[in-house]
């Protein structure tokens, strides 16, 4: 099947590409609705999408990207102003399912696409509540093994007998599981050991180890040590924001619900590392895995020596 669709994306790049990013933006609108529900404990099946005021939302108002900016942001029913983000999601991950098409045969894209639809929903979920429900770290990680089996070209086994390359694709997943989820309870331990306070949640563990199945432990270790830069980028920018506008300022963006507000920028502060986690894997899976596996390869030349 997949090289069918291969084929026929040869033939018909543009119509392809554009599909993608289309199914990426619907997908999008769907985890909108995960972000919102899940947390609740509601079901993301039932009821349609609704008003904040309660009226039923119709489907010519519910287009992803385009109804926000139809409506101007503000719902027809009641004229409440409804959030960007939600168009910022669906944008979010159009592009990044576009990114997965374009850098990928259709076989891992679409893995990839599972990967991303499920860090989007967790980084949002986890900027609001400061948790990342368990389907999106456990299940998160049983997928990617289970596509491992199937897709062995995820982790580079497309050559040799079949058997084989699905047999060493899904042992790259569950060593990507362990030593991701590993190194974090290493770090969560000794960080609390140091700082006499949780230093880092358990959800983060579980999330590591998710993104390990899909990436190989390199990209597990590139994910906690990246999301530490990525982390510190995103505390420097908050304070700089902070200093220029004298005003004091979160360190997460507003939350889209009325509960879990985020805690303000200052020493001390929770900031969910989750989020942080979920770009460097995603940056990871998408454009840093050759320069990860020819840095691993230096290191092992070098650990070698001479011969």
């Amino acid at each position: 099947m997949f090289t069918r669709l291969a084929e026929a994306n040869a033939d018909l790049p543009w119509f392809f590409t554009t599909l993608a990013f289309l199914l990426g933006a619907i997908i999008g609108s769907f985890l909108n609705v995960c972000i919102y529900r899940i947390p609740a404990e509601k079901s993301i099946v039932t009821p349609g999408s609704r008003c904040a005021c309660g009226k039923p939302i119709a489907w010519f108002d519910n287009l992803p990207i385009l109804s926000w900016f139809i409506l101007r942001g503000r719902a027809r029913c009641c004229g409440r102003p409804y959030s960007f983000r939600y168009v910022f999601v669906e944008l979010l991950t159009g592009l990044l399912f576009l990114a997965c098409w374009w850098l990928y045969p259709p076989s891992v894209a679409v893995c990839g696409w599972v990967l991303v639809s499920a860090l989007v929903a967790a980084t949002f979920i986890d900027l609001d509540h400061f948790i990342i429900p368990d389907r999106f770290t456990i299940g998160l990680g049983l997928a990617g093994v289970a596509l491992s089996l199937f897709v062995p070209a995820l982790h580079g086994e497309a050559s040799g007998l079949p058997f084989f390359a699905m047999v060493r694709s899904g042992g790259d997943a569950v060593l990507g599981m362990l030593i991701g989820a590993g190194l974090v309870v290493w770090i969560a331990v000794l960080g609390e050991a140091a700082l006499k306070k949780e230093a880092m949640g358990f959800g983060d563990v579980k999330l590591v180890g998710a993104i390990g199945a899909f990436t190989g432990w390199q990209g597990a270790v590139f994910a906690v040590f990246g999301g530490a830069v990525v982390g510190t980028v995103w505390v420097a920018l908050a304070f700089l924001l902070q200093k220029i506008s004298g005003k004091k300022t979160a360190v997460a963006p507003p939350t889209e619900t009325a509960e879990g507000q985020p805690a303000e920028l200052g020493f001390g502060a929770q900031v969910p590392f989750g989020p942080m986690l979920a770009i460097a894997g995603l940056a990871h899976f998408l454009w840093f895995h050759h320069w990860t596996a020819w840095k691993v390869e230096q290191i092992t030349v070098l650990l070698r020596g001479p011969m």
